[in-house]
């Protein structure tokens, strides 16, 4: 079982990677491989929708790490979307990036766990919280919970470790991952995936 967790803010040490370094540790202690991947740094370009994915199986653009995260992420059973709020969205950089990424991603993502983890001074967190939650369940991700939306507050990374709810809240969301991927490991062995429709899509202009 591996956990593939993004973190999409500029700073590699910074509020975002100390959430999601306080989950790494409840993963390692419950058995999870995990494998964290900061992008924030990259220069990322947004999706033109050239369409080219759709016959390369990977992006047309290579000088990003769009493509090494798709290949990971297809042998990965859950994915972790970390970012910092920025006008009460995720930054621009993760946001083209995960619009690639998931666009291009032709494998079959469904009964791979999701969880966003979202990092702010003070506010914007629960509507980016619901903007990351927006890639999941428009692939047939179950989102993973924990006791609180999963935010942690703070300008810095000592101010976040201040944030007890907030931390806790990370562990509480990484035991309950791991709970569910265990859960899911142990389902597969007794019960097929469900059958799957081909694809309908429907335009409303007529």
């Amino acid at each position: 079982m591996k956990v593939l967790m993004l973190n999409g803010s500029p700073h590699a040490k910074g509020c975002t990677y100390t959430a999601l370094h306080e989950m790494e540790k409840i993963f390692r202690q419950e058995g999870i491989s995990c494998e964290l991947i900061q992008v924030g740094q990259e220069a990322v370009r947004g999706c033109i929708a050239c369409g080219q994915c759709r016959k390369l199986g990977r992006c047309v653009f290579t000088t990003d790490s769009v493509n090494l995260v798709l290949e990971k992420w297809e042998s990965a059973d859950a994915l972790i979307l970390g970012s910092p709020v920025y006008y009460a969205s995720a930054n621009g950089t993760f946001t083209a990036f995960l619009d690639r990424l998931f666009y291009a991603a032709a494998f079959d993502k469904r009964y791979k766990l999701g969880a966003a983890v979202v990092s702010c001074r003070r506010g914007g967190a629960s509507a980016t919280f619901d903007q990351l939650n927006k890639y999941f369940t428009i692939s047939s991700m179950p989102i993973v919970s924990s006791q609180y939306w999963n935010s942690v507050h703070g300008n810095t990374p000592e101010e976040v470790l201040q944030d007890q709810e907030g931390l806790q809240t990370m562990r509480t969301l990484a035991r309950n991952m791991s709970y569910l991927l265990k859960c899911l490991e142990l389902g597969k062995a007794q019960l097929p995936m469900p059958d799957k429709e081909p694809k309908t899509a429907t335009n409303f202009i007529r």
